[in-house]
């Protein structure tokens, strides 16, 4: 019998306001990947072949959003649980005119077990995933070291993994974790400088001013050996 993992997150049931559930009535068709336990060919997804990063935990979306159309070079296969958010970034894709995200709203270690081929993606965004910060729930944070080594499969040779935390002890404990994966080389000598392509959420933002630090690690994944 399957172990079953343990879940980094609670699917609470937030409001969905009408406009959200517009979107998800009428644009998940057009913008959405149905889970299903079978491989999933990215280029078909899209409709083109370009590099493919893959997002997990977009929460409302606006980051998600100004880095694709930023990047129209780039296709995002973005990965949310919570309807509200899903149908907040399906408003945006609509509404700007956006056409290089698709979105699978499901668990992403079950999409990156049974949907994501390995060595395909050329990079894995993870902007301020849940922190647990009780100690007791720490087990339930994402990165830890057999999600990592799942992940880095799925990541080409020269593709990056990028992580950022506003929580201090998570982010120490993601520097271990990835700098203890075989597969994967620091960018930096420890935490990097945001990259341009990150945008500053509002929440952040708010942070910054009242003097809270933000952590992000880029990682590369290593040629095969």
């Amino acid at each position: 019998m399957e172990h079953r993992h343990i879940r980094s997150f609670v699917l609470r049931q937030g409001r969905v306001s009408p406009a959200q559930q517009r979107s998800l009535d009428t644009l998940m068709p057009r913008y959405g990947i149905p889970y299903s336990a079978q491989t999933l060919d990215l280029d078909n997804a899209f409709g083109r072949t370009a590099p493919k990063i893959l997002e997990i935990g977009f929460g409302m979306g606006e980051p998600t959003a100004q880095i694709a159309l930023a990047h129209p070079q780039n296709d995002y296969l973005a990965l949310e649980v919570h309807p509200p958010g899903v149908g907040s970034l399906l408003k945006q894709i609509d509404a700007q005119g956006i056409h290089n995200i698709r979105i699978i709203q499901h668990d992403a270690v079950e999409v990156l077990r049974d949907m994501v081929q390995d060595n395909t993606l050329d990079g894995v965004h993870i902007f301020f995933p849940d922190p647990w910060h009780k100690a007791r729930h720490n087990k339930r944070r994402l990165i830890q070291t057999p999600f990592v080594a799942a992940l880095v499969q799925k990541i080409k040779p020269g593709g990056h993994l990028h992580v950022a935390t506003d929580w201090q002890d998570y982010a120490e404990q993601v520097l271990a974790v990835l700098g203890a994966e075989p597969l994967l080389q620091n960018t930096a000598a420890g935490y990097a400088e945001k990259p341009a392509y990150r945008p500053l959420t509002k929440f952040e933002q708010r942070g910054l001013k009242l003097g809270h630090d933000v952590w992000d690690l880029v990682f590369v994944r290593k040629e095969n050996r």
